[in-house]
């Protein structure tokens, strides 16, 4: 499901669920649980990314048809965790994108603080109201913390997905590389953000983070149960 290996100080995590990396119950706490334990190694930052032309296409959505209210309960807040984690963790994480990143696959891109694809990466995109839901509370706050202010709207109302010479312009991701380089340059890129100060480093982030997280206080709640409620209802 996932594989770890280590490049000198960086750790590569490596995301093999399927052929999309779906994200369901089980995979969520497997990621997150594989980055609460990062946390504790003497790796100096981690580099995210999947396999063949894929970084992932979100939520597995046929299982959470097929498993019915009591899975998106659970769903849910596993797959807050995980967009918690990694947005929130302290050392750099950089985002190699070697294919598709389409939904929760975007926003799982957009939690690493810095975000690499390969130029024929495929497409990228939060696809969540062409389905008829909306962004739990954190998913959307990673998005509009990344997105240009012109694009968010168009971003998180229509659904577009984008190539990926537009998903720099939108902000989502900050360069292209060629297919075979994004690894090496991945890594290159976490190697960069290591060599700072990590307290300094730890700190900067959390400002950066600190108006979503002010945002999800006094608001993420309610926000979240009137997300589940309509899940549900989809279905």
């Amino acid at each position: 499901m996932i594989d770890v290996m280590e490049q000198g100080d960086i750790a590569v995590v490596e995301m093999h669920h399927g052929k999309a990396n779906a994200l369901d119950v089980a995979f969520c706490d497997a990621l997150t649980l594989r980055f609460q334990r990062l946390r504790e190694t003497s790796s100096r930052a981690v580099v995210l990314t999947g396999q063949g032309k894929m970084f992932s296409a979100g939520v597995d959505l046929p299982q959470m048809v097929e498993a019915g209210v009591p899975y998106i309960r659970e769903f849910l807040p596993a797959l807050h965790r995980l967009y918690d984690t990694i947005f929130n963790f302290p050392k750099p994480v950089v985002a190699a994108i070697n294919g598709h990143a389409i939904a929760g696959g975007c926003i799982l891109a957009c939690c690493a603080d810095h975000r690499l694809m390969a130029q024929d990466g495929g497409r990228m995109g939060v696809t969540e109201i062409l389905v008829g839901v909306p962004f739990p509370p954190l998913a959307f706050e990673v998005m509009r913390s990344v997105t240009a202010p012109q694009y968010l709207a168009e971003a998180i109302l229509t659904g577009a997905t984008v190539a990926p010479d537009e998903a720099v312009a939108r902000g989502w991701v900050n360069a292209l590389v060629p297919r075979e380089d994004i690894l090496s340059r991945a890594v290159a890129a976490a190697e960069k953000l290591a060599a700072v100060s990590p307290a300094a480093f730890a700190m900067g982030k959390r400002q950066l983070r600190q108006p979503a997280t002010e945002r999800l206080a006094a608001s993420g709640a309610a926000l979240d149960a009137e997300v589940t409620e309509i899940w549900i209802d989809i279905l």
